[in-house]
């Protein structure tokens, strides 16, 4: 499903024009984005989180030159759902 899909999806449930709901999923998305940026985790009652997640300095290797390289320390943004939304995949959808 891609962020079009989407916003026909809720433009024909609502009845309302897909140019607004493109301007408010735009400004949904825009508005995580900035929270995070600014080092703020953002919480979605019965969806889930969006953090910020810590990765650790370590060790990689550039492989074409056969070299050891520093990765350093680093925040990443990351989504972690909610039981009930985990929950609800796990019993509606079927195992391919």
């Amino acid at each position: 499903m891609t962020k079009a899909d989407i916003v026909a999806r809720i433009s024909e449930k609502l009845g309302m024009e897909k140019g607004d709901v493109q301007a408010t999923v735009e400004s949904f998305m825009s508005e995580v984005k900035n929270s995070l940026e600014s080092g703020d985790n953002v919480y979605l009652r019965g969806f889930g989180s969006f953090i910020i997640k810590k990765r650790a300095e370590k060790t990689g290797r550039n492989i074409s030159k056969n070299t050891t390289i520093k990765i350093p320390a680093h925040n990443i943004p990351a989504f972690k759902p909610a039981k009930v939304f985990v929950e609800g995949v796990k019993t509606n959808v079927e195992v391919k």
